[in-house]
Formats: structure tokens, C-alpha cells, sequence
């Protein structure tokens, strides 16, 4: 059995989410900036329950270069009335953005009561597309909770780092469930499984031991197919897996892919590690496309891509395979050893297929960091 000893001490903390609670003193100024990475679950998590509780357990790796960075301006509130927060995005204010913040900001305050207390200037930028299925909500909400337990840091100095990046994990995913991943890296868990004993639906954990050495420097190529906001949001993705025909039987076949993929993290067996991550990537489409009302997010492109992958991989018997998230764009991943005859196949025969060619080559990282 995997067991991560470093979580070991936060087990039963993670039972009870009343612990999470933080009763802080007087509205402070403060300024945090912090940068969230996305992050590609390998084994997906397709279906929620009560608080952004998955219904099956995933599996992540961390991305280094698609990043979000947000800077949050904590000064105190002026009046009840008054509003918490403002937000930019890449300077510009977005109302758009503001009912999903919002709504973040309720859910949180129950574990933050002091935080109706400050007034909240947000703002954010990402170094890749938004709404695209490159992971954005995930991104945006790890790098929010981890401006927020900043502030939450500076009005206690006992809070350990271990803890910090717990409650951030547990924050973030109250924005987006994905969220709980971005926190660390190089690979993480989130959801309660039978493989590792410290696991939860809270929070996400990190993988930091243990990792195959191909795995450590794994990279990830993110072929953009289509760079628009998605027709169909995650949010009521997730929704239509009630009452999905196949929804049990989905769930049971990703406990089974997780609990594989864990041994196969350790293993490095590259061969089970491609049919694995590619057959998850097509269940999870397979699911929209079964569930009511359905819907399809792959573009042609994006079938042409995987195509033109698997008649590569066949060629040459290269370990290179394909995942996708909830949208067009194709994750190419494949080891660090392979990278320049990789790079010329992405070159010459992928990069047509992107919109106006564009493809973000990134890797896996090992997770947030302050600025």
C-alpha cells in the first residue's frame, strides 16, 4: 500500500472541517501575490456531489509554465454594505467574473469569518488561454486561496507550512474542484481511495516520493486546437453524471485506473502508463457525449491530432500518448529524453492542426510559489 508519511500528522485534522476554521482578529492591510499552476488530471474526476466532493478519486500532474498569477490587496471593508471585492483580469475589470467569486468568497467565509471583515482589490493574469480546457478555473482559484491563507498567515504566525498548503487545497477547491491539484506538485491525488490511507475528498495531497525518475521530468505539450471559451462549462459537465446511464460504471473503472496508475507512478512503466492515460482521456469525452442533454467538445483537429499521435507512437515506438481535459486542445506528454525528435514531429506534422499554430510547451512542476 502507497502511504505518504508526510500527511500522516494532518489525518484526523482532515476528518474534521470545523478545524479548518480561523476566527481572526481586526481587518488588516495586507498584499500577497502568489502563482498557481494548472494542472492535467491523468485519471479524471467527471461528477461532484455536496461541497465540490468528487466521486471518484484523480490523479494530476502538475504544469510548470501555464500559470496563474494574482495579486490580492486586502485593506479594511468600510462598510457592510460596501462591496468585498473588486477584479481585474489582465488589468481590465471583468464583471463576468464576479458572480463565481462571489460565490467563492460565501463558501469560504465559514472558515474565514474575518474576511467579511476586508475589502479584497483582486487582480489576475494567465500565461495561457481561459475557458479553453487547459485547466484556468483551477489555476485561478489555488492562486486566490493562496493569497488568502497568506493573509490568513499574517494574522497567525503559528500556522506551519504543511498546514498553509492543506487549507489552501481545501480553500481552492471550494472554487473549483480541480483546484485542490494546483496547489503542489509533481503529481497529486484528491479524493478518498483504498490505495493511500491519508487520502480525502477535502483536499488534494502531493506525491513528492517515490516517483519513477521518467516521470519527474515528464513533459507536456499543449497542442491548442481551438483557443475559445468552451460551449459547455465543467461546472454543468460535472451535473449531467447524475443520473448518467453509465455513470457507475464510469466510477468503479477510475477506481480501478487510479489504483493502477498508482503503482504504475512507481513502476515507470511507460506501456501501461499510455493505455491508461489515453483511455481515461476518452472515457471522460465519452461521458459528454452519452450524458443528456450531450455535447461534444472535441474539434476535428483535435481527432486528426490524436490520429496523427498514434500513427507516430506506431512508427516509431516512441512512449508518447495524448490526454485531454474538458475541451478541444490535445496534452501531448512523453518523456525528457525524447524531446528533440518529439519537438520536430510537433513541428511538422501537429503545429498545422493549432490554431494559428500555437502550442505551449510546458512540463511538470512542482507546484505554487509566493512572489
Amino acid at each position: 500500500m502507497l502511504f505518504n508519511k508526510k500527511f500522516k500528522s494532518l489525518y484526523l485534522y482532515s476528518m474534521d472541517e470545523k478545524k479548518f476554521i480561523f476566527k481572526s482578529s481586526s481587518p488588516i492591510n495586507h498584499r500577497a501575490t502568489w502563482q498557481a499552476p494548472s494542472n492535467i488530471a491523468l485519471v479524471k474526476y467527471w461528477g461532484k456531489h455536496g461541497d465540490q466532493l468528487p466521486k471518484n478519486p484523480s490523479f494530476s500532474l502538475t504544469l510548470s509554465k501555464c500559470v496563474t498569477t494574482t495579486t490580492v490587496e486586502f485593506t479594511p471593508r468600510l462598510s457592510k454594505n460596501s462591496s468585498w471585492f473588486s477584479f481585474l483580469f489582465k488589468n481590465k475589470e471583468q464583471v463576468d467574473f464576479h458572480p463565481k467569486i462571489e460565490q467563492f468568497l460565501d463558501r469560504i467565509s465559514s472558515y474565514m469569518p474575518g474576511i467579511k471583515f476586508q475589502h479584497m482589490a483582486i487582480s489576475s493574469c494567465n500565461s495561457f488561454p481561459h475557458s479553453s480546457g487547459i485547466a484556468s478555473s483551477a489555476s485561478a482559484m489555488a492562486a486566490l486561496a493562496l493569497c488568502l491563507m497568506d493573509w490568513e498567515k499574517r494574522l497567525n504566525s503559528k500556522l506551519s507550512d504543511d498546514l498553509f498548503k492543506t487549507k489552501a487545497s481545501f480553500l481552492a477547491r471550494l472554487g473549483s474542484g480541480s483546484a485542490a491539484r494546483s496547489i503542489e506538485g509533481p503529481f497529486t491525488v484528491w479524493g478518498e481511495n483504498t490505495i493511500f490511507e491519508n487520502s480525502t475528498d477535502l483536499f488534494a495531497l502531493p506525491l513528492t516520493s517515490k516517483v519513477h525518475t521518467v516521470f519527474q521530468s515528464f513533459q507536456d505539450t499543449i497542442l491548442i486546437i481551438d483557443r475559445g471559451t468552451k460551449k459547455v462549462s465543467s461546472s454543468l459537465g460535472h451535473q449531467l453524471m447524475n443520473g448518467h446511464p453509465f455513470a457507475e460504471n464510469r466510477f468503479i473503472q477510475a477506481n480501478d485506473n487510479f489504483e493502477l496508475l498508482s503503482e504504475i507512478i512507481i513502476s515507470g512503466d511507460l506501456d501501461a502508463f499510455i493505455e491508461i492515460v489515453e483511455s481515461e482521456a476518452l472515457t471522460l469525452h465519452s461521458m459528454m457525449m452519452t450524458s443528456s442533454p450531450r455535447f461534444i467538445l472535441m474539434q476535428p483537429n483535435t481527432l486528426i491530432v490524436i490520429n496523427k499521435i498514434w500513427d507516430f507512437r506506431s512508427a516509431t515506438q516512441l512512449p508518447l500518448c495524448f490526454t485531454l481535459d474538458a475541451g478541444a486542445n490535445v496534452h501531448l506528454l512523453y518523456p525528457e529524453a525524447h524531446i528533440p525528435t518529439i519537438k520536430i514531429f510537433i513541428q511538422e506534422e501537429l503545429s498545422q492542426y493549432c490554431e494559428a499554430g500555437q502550442f505551449i510547451e510546458d512540463q511538470v512542476g512542482q507546484g505554487a510559489k509566493k512572489l
